[in-house]
């Protein structure tokens, strides 16, 4: 088993449909926010988007669960990954890995991320994730899946697409 991403801007489920997929795995999860330092939540809590510097830390910090998961049969995280040099960067930990990116209508994700309670992301800092959003490019090993519907009709559309890439083994993803 790999070591499965689920990445995607604020508000688009991360967390949730990546708890549900590990779940139907039996693979452990990890939730990405737990990795950042306490002053990158404090910058996004004050409705101060991060910069690469502040992210580099995080990203080495989920990139080091994600080495060890690759060796004791995977596992699933939860990581905005929003450009290319940020997924490559969690690549580069676990060869294999592959990235669920969810997707879905601007105002849809903006109605989810208003109404989550308890999160330091504020609707604010939308704009600026949906700025800095790149998409999977053909050549990165992953799915796109569309967030519309309840989570559990997600993380199937989700495991249902996971399960049609090839193997890393056959040299077509990772």
């Amino acid at each position: 088993m790999r070591v499965i991403v689920v990445m995607g801007v604020a508000g688009t489920g991360k967390t949730t449909v990546g708890r549900l997929l590990a779940e139907e795995l039996g693979l452990p999860y990890a939730e990405g926010d737990a990795f950042h330092p306490a002053a990158n939540v404090a910058k996004m809590s004050a409705g101060t988007p991060l910069d690469d510097d502040d992210r580099w830390p995080w990203l080495d910090a989920i990139g080091e669960w994600m080495r060890n998961r690759a060796g004791l049969g995977g596992g699933v995280v939860a990581a905005s990954a929003l450009k290319r040099v940020y997924r490559d960067r969690l690549r580069a930990t676990a060869p294999g890995t592959v990235f669920v990116h969810l997707t879905g209508e601007r105002p849809l994700i903006e109605k989810r991320t208003a109404a989550r309670e308890g999160h330091f992301m504020p609707l604010a800092l939308l704009d600026s994730q949906f700025a800095t959003l790149e998409a999977l490019d053909p050549d990165e090993a992953g799915v796109l899946v569309d967030v519309s519907g309840s989570p559990r009709e997600v993380a199937a559309r989700a495991l249902a697409a996971l399960r049609e890439l090839p193997a890393p083994e056959e040299g077509k993803v990772g």
